[in-house]
């Protein structure tokens, strides 16, 4: 894959991240949102104290235009760094097309990124957890997110190797149990927050929350996903289809990375 189709797929990943960050802004604004301004409530009603001066920018203001710049770099962003992955592991993960191969990478980086993550350190609306431990409790997500990374890629390589011995099937298995049990130990060594909501704040509440924040990343991985499968489709198989038919040989659908 040479420099100028890296340039293209990072533009239309950027493109991609772009819309997928539009749609994970809607989810956000009409399930997070309200559930935020009641953590809200619940926090300014049992304030040990008055929390002088004004607001510098309003909570409207907060949860419209600032909720929605956010989303939408970050998804800019992360539609970049996904389409440098993606030149990475199309042809390499197995003989899917770039459609496929789009799907493919985002279904594991929704699992990897965030909800193997999620699982051990899930997130919290305003008024659950201990200011203390805010910058501890951020470094362990972020290393959980390495950690989650780190060992899918050494589970896809283990898979690849183990192939040739045990067979796709017997390979794939073992490359996931060392996976699940890695993740496991990571579990059971870090350290966990779970007595850090406070009396009276709603169960309910704070499961609709995270299941709200689950919605989110879930909208913004498949809607990339979809969006810029199509968009490298359109971009590497008439490139491919015309590369080989130029030289004679049977035209293929997908395009093999080096």
């Amino acid at each position: 894959m040479n420099s100028t189709t890296v340039r293209n797929l990072l533009v239309r990943g950027m493109l991609a991240g772009l819309v997928a960050g539009a749609l994970a802004w809607v989810v956000a604004y009409l399930l997070a949102e309200p559930l935020v301004d009641d953590a809200i409530a619940f926090e300014e009603a049992h304030a040990a104290h008055e929390h002088g001066g004004e607001e510098l920018v309003s909570r409207a203001l907060q949860s419209t235009v600032g909720l929605g710049t956010g989303v939408l770099v970050y998804g800019v962003a992360f539609g970049g760094i996904a389409a440098l992955a993606y030149c990475f592991a199309l042809g390499r993960i197995g003989r899917f097309g770039p459609r496929a191969t789009a799907l493919l990478l985002a279904g594991a980086g929704l699992f990897a990124v965030y909800v193997v993550p999620f699982l051990k350190y899930p997130a919290n609306p305003p008024a659950v957890g201990d200011e203390t431990t805010l910058n501890q409790r951020t470094a362990l997500f972020f290393l959980m997110v390495a950690l989650s990374v780190l060992l899918a890629v050494g589970a896809v390589i283990l898979g690849k190797r183990l192939a040739p011995s045990l067979g796709n099937w017997n390979a794939t298995l073992a490359a996931g149990g060392f996976f699940v049990l890695a993740v496991g130990l990571a579990y059971a060594f870090l350290p966990s927050f779970t007595n850090e909501v406070p009396e009276g704040f709603s169960a309910s509440l704070l499961w609709q929350y995270r299941v709200a924040t689950l919605a989110i990343q879930t909208t913004m991985w498949t809607a990339f996903g979809l969006v810029f499968g199509l968009l490298a489709e359109r971009l590497l198989v008439p490139r491919a289809a015309a590369a080989v038919g130029a030289s004679g040989a049977e035209p293929q659908a997908t395009p093999v990375a080096h």
